[in-house]
């Protein structure tokens, strides 16, 4: 048996990825279902030749073949483990850092490939996720991916194929906690996700395949109302006012936008838009990005949401001026403008736009930071739009 731990982290080799760096400034990183192919392919080679190839190279979806030095390896009869530390490069993913471990053990002829879940990695507990409740929450692309890189190390070292593939992350449950998994139903650990195997900073691609894996539970759950929130406080509210359980709630955050296209294309009967005021007023001037470095409060057009409520034009000048959304809101409650309920209004009418006539009412509320409701939309549907 042999055991090293080193301080490895993934590197890449492929043509093209250096000026594409270049290009945005910004490094890309390699998703869990990256990090577990590279760990499960170093560990059925040494199980078939006795030596763990570091660093390990693997084909991506794409046709990228980045290159991971394994962090940690151990060989005994009949099972190997190799680990890699999991890259995210710039983007701010939770994971980053983790150590991703793949455990494979020989299998008799014919058994195929046999996923399971180790510590750290969840287990599907409800349906309306892509895999069958009672698998390991290794999603279907990085397991299409082991498979066939386990395929290719046994034609070239005169293996099988048929192997047990453990993955696990150490502190995976700990970390999952910050992830909508128990959310999901998924318990016990994180998911092993990727389609592309490349983690492109700043696209948040996990937060928004969560919104969509989020939108699929509660329909597989019959929900027929969910609600897309900004944040805690604004779900706190979204429950209050409707009475909404766990799973028909969004963490929509920023990506008001992921929503509605989801929702567009996958409908449920009403969307509940919950948010502070500022946020929803970006949705109401037709943003669908609602982050502070992506879109921002547009006062000149609350300023003409004002005018529309009765305001005159010394305090359409103030909301102009405003020092803050917050600020526009206050000037106009003073003075008996209901700008929050325009706000709300345009949200709801903008969601609408987006769903393109999908048969779903949508009603919105906008917040303050203590949670008080400062602007309310009715429901509205297609047929009334």
């Amino acid at each position: 048996m042999t055991d090293t731990t080193t301080a490895g982290t993934s590197t890449a080799v492929q043509g093209g990825r250096a000026a594409q760096l270049a290009h945005t400034g910004l490094r890309h990183g390699w998703t869990t279902g990256a990090c577990a192919t590279a760990a499960t392919t170093a560990a059925y080679t040494a199980l078939l030749t006795g030596e763990f190839p570091d660093p390990v190279t693997i084909t991506l979806p794409k046709g990228q073949t980045p290159a991971f030095a394994l962090a940690a390896e151990e060989l005994a009869d009949g099972r190997a483990m190799a680990a890699t530390v999991k890259d995210a490069g710039d983007d701010p993913d939770v994971t980053h850092g983790a150590l991703i471990r793949s455990t494979v053990r020989l299998l008799p002829p014919g058994s195929g490939v046999v996923f399971r879940a180790g510590p750290g990695v969840g287990t599907v507990t409800r349906p309306g996720l892509p895999l069958p409740v009672g698998e390991p929450a290794i999603n279907p692309v990085p397991r299409r991916l082991m498979t066939e890189h386990v395929a290719e190390v046994a034609a070239r070292h005169g293996g099988t194929g048929d192997v047990e593939i453990e993955i696990s992350v150490d502190h995976g449950e700990e970390i999952a906690r910050s992830t909508w998994n128990p959310r999901l139903g998924i318990l016990g650990g994180l998911s092993i996700l990727g389609t592309t195997g490349v983690v492109v900073p700043y696209s948040c691609s996990a937060w928004i395949d969560s919104i969509r894996r989020g939108v699929d539970v509660a329909r597989a759950a019959g929900r027929r109302h969910v609600a897309g929130c900004t944040g805690s406080t604004s779900e706190k509210v979204a429950v209050a006012v409707h009475g909404l359980p766990e799973d028909a709630l969004l963490d929509m955050g920023d990506f008001a936008g992921a929503v509605l296209k989801y929702i567009r294309r996958h409908p449920v009967d009403r969307l509940t838009i919950a948010g502070g005021f500022a946020k929803l007023s970006k949705l109401a001037a037709g943003h669908l990005d609602l982050h502070s470095s992506r879109s921002q409060v547009d006062k000149g057009f609350l300023a003409e949401l004002a005018r529309r409520g009765g305001a005159d034009e010394e305090l359409a000048a103030a909301v102009a001026s405003a020092n803050t959304g917050l600020d526009a809101l206050q000037r106009c409650a003073a003075r008996g403008v209901p700008l929050g309920d325009l706000v709300a209004a345009t949200a709801r009418d903008e969601a609408l736009a987006v769903l393109r006539g999908a048969p779903v009412t949508v009603d919105v509320l906008c917040i303050d930071r203590a949670g008080t409701i400062v602007g309310r939309a009715e429901p509205r549907g297609r047929e009334q739009a």
